[in-house]
């Protein structure tokens, strides 16, 4: 009788089963591979996204959109249909970003961000500006619309393919929101009070002139250089007494050893704090334990 080896059939299985295994393992490396492939592919949107800024004085406008193309097809009224609420482009609805408060269409609108949306009419326009950033163009909630004006649609010369805005006829105090698509544009005047701005920005900077030179007082009376500092902190009095620097003043003239100087000042510093909230909550009881320890 015959007996196959059995080394030899057992080395055939254990070359079978690899051969298995590595197929296994390439078969999960082309499929890993493949998909690796198709999540890196990108292809065009057909509405792809766009956004459009421009600086209005001292005021940041910006527009976020996404842009559909005509594509042959009949817009107003069919694509978009006449007197339904539109999200004014694609995907999501479109948002208008103003940096400080400004006039949309001649009514007055907080600084924020906005959902813009639009009702075409064949013989005019609704534009809105909403406070809700996600909803969409059917669930759209009047109550939530911040602003709404109406407006004449304007034809336009040649076709416009692709749906832009556009922000135009810009100047220190306004600027003019257009909506170009098909053969139609819309026009919305934004408006913006930048000498106002500008004024109350000035009135900042001066009311804040003190704290430079009390800053610097500071410092230095903390580092032992109080001649320095009581210059520097008589420059801020003068420029705005407050009980800040006028108790910054005491201390100084205290360290100097001008007891009758540092009381004055400190007096002059509770007649100023009188009101404040900082000073009632903590400058206050420190001013008066510092003071009673001068004693």
């Amino acid at each position: 009788m015959r007996h196959t080896p059995l080394v030899p059939v057992v080395a055939l299985a254990s070359r079978s089963l690899a051969r298995t295994l590595c197929c296994t393992a390439l078969a999960l490396c082309c499929t890993t591979s493949l998909a690796a492939a198709q999540a890196a592919l990108e292809l065009p949107a057909p509405s792809p996204h766009a956004k459009v800024e421009q600086r209005v004085g001292i005021t940041d406008v910006a527009i976020d959109y996404s842009s559909p193309g005509v594509k042959g097809r009949k817009i107003w009224g069919e694509v978009v249909p006449y007197d339904k609420t539109w999200r004014a482009g694609a995907n999501q609805p479109t948002k208008l970003t103003v940096s400080k408060d400004f006039s949309f269409g001649g009514t007055a609108v907080p600084a924020g961000t906005y959902s813009l949306f639009m009702m075409p009419g064949k013989a005019s326009w609704t534009v809105m500006l909403n406070s809700d950033l996600t909803v969409s163009q059917e669930d759209h909630d009047v109550k939530k619309d911040v602003v709404k004006i109406t407006v004449k649609p304007v034809a336009l010369p040649a076709l416009r393919e692709r749906l832009r805005y556009t922000l135009d006829d810009t100047q220190d105090g306004k600027t003019t929101i257009n909506l170009e698509w098909e053969r139609v544009r819309i026009s919305v005047p934004l408006a913006i009070d930048t000498p106002a701005l500008i004024n109350a920005g000035i009135e900042k900077a001066v009311g804040d002139a003190w704290r430079p030179h009390f800053a610097a007082a500071s410092y230095l009376h903390d580092n032992g250089q109080a001649d320095r500092a009581l210059a520097l902190v008589d420059k801020s009095i003068a420029i705005q007494p407050n009980w800040r620097n006028e108790w910054l003043r005491a201390q100084i003239q205290q360290k100097k050893g001008n007891k009758a100087e540092a009381t004055a000042s400190a007096g002059r510093a509770q007649e100023l704090g009188k009101g404040d909230k900082a000073f009632e909550a903590n400058g206050k009881a420190q001013m008066t334990k510092a003071m009673a320890a001068w004693k």
